[in-house]
């Protein structure tokens, strides 16, 4: 039994050793072809072939996705066509899978190359400063940072002049809708007043009127005489209009001046007939 036990361990023993070395021929054979399409690819680079050298790196990458030299040399091919957005990534990719110094500084300072192009100063700064910290001695990168922080503080004063005609252009917004808002709020007052003046002249106007209409009624409320308030000599000019059923003060006088003249003329024809009675005298008496 210990002896059945001993043959398949084995045997798996046997089988695990031959799918390890199984693997690992796989993968330097995938190593292998990869190197020989960075190879490729590199040799596309420097006849200027940019789209077969990005093909050949691409393959490298899918034989090998962790090779670094293949992304690396990606990254910055598209650095030559102009394709920073994808040399950023490729870049990246390549600084997060290096293990060795040198490949990092190189990626890192390819990066804040990238992102100087892309006018990102502040994220270019950090960049060179990862570069340096994996090779302190690199006098292109330090050349580069100092660039990188003139341009930094540069859009940060930028920046901050901007935030500054910002916030003027919304104070005086803010100043101008208020001076609107005030304005409105006079315009309505004072056309408030204005109606309230014409409403109190209207009403001022009516108490008049009822007023004088209740100065030409009597305490029956029959309108009074118009001469009543008037002067003696408006009265002898417009004389006193009799009521119904009443005769004027005029016609009284004329009734009067007619009777007078009648009787004077009664009188006078009495005389007459009283003369022609009497004997005239020719001769005076003594």
């Amino acid at each position: 039994m210990k002896t059945v036990v001993l043959i398949i361990l084995g045997v798996f023993t046997s089988l695990a050793h031959a799918q390890d070395d199984e693997t690992q021929k796989q993968a330097l054979l995938a190593q292998k072809k990869a190197n020989s399409y960075v190879y490729e690819a590199n040799s596309l680079m420097q006849d200027d072939d940019f789209v077969s050298a990005e093909m050949a790196y691409r393959k490298a990458l899918s034989e090998q996705p962790e090779i670094v030299a293949g992304v690396y040399n990606l990254g910055s091919s598209y650095i030559k066509k102009g394709n920073f957005e994808e040399a950023l990534y490729r870049l990246q990719q390549a600084a997060k899978s290096a293990t060795d110094k040198s490949e990092k500084h190189k990626a890192f300072h390819n990066i804040g190359n990238v992102l100087m192009e892309n006018k990102k100063c502040k994220e270019a700064v950090e960049a060179y400063k990862s570069a340096l910290r994996n090779d302190p001695t690199d006098e292109e990168t330090r050349y580069n940072l100092g660039l990188a922080k003139v341009c930094a503080e540069k859009q940060k004063d930028e920046d901050q002049q901007d935030q500054n005609d910002n916030d003027q252009e919304n104070k005086d917004n803010q100043d101008q809708q208020k001076d609107k808002e005030n304005k409105e709020n006079q315009d309505n007052k004072d056309q408030g007043d204005n109606k309230e003046d014409e409403n109190k002249d209207k009403n001022d106007q009516g108490d008049q009127d009822k007023k004088d209409g209740d100065d030409k009624k009597d305490e029956q409320g029959k309108p009074k005489e118009e001469n009543e308030d008037k002067g003696e000599g408006e009265k002898e000019q417009q004389p006193q209009q009799p009521r119904k059923g009443q005769m004027s003060p005029q016609q009284i006088k004329n009734l009067l001046e007619a009777m007078n003249n009648q009787e004077q003329k009664v009188q006078e024809k009495m005389n007459a007939e009283k003369v022609k009675g009497v004997k005239v005298k020719t001769e005076k008496d003594w």
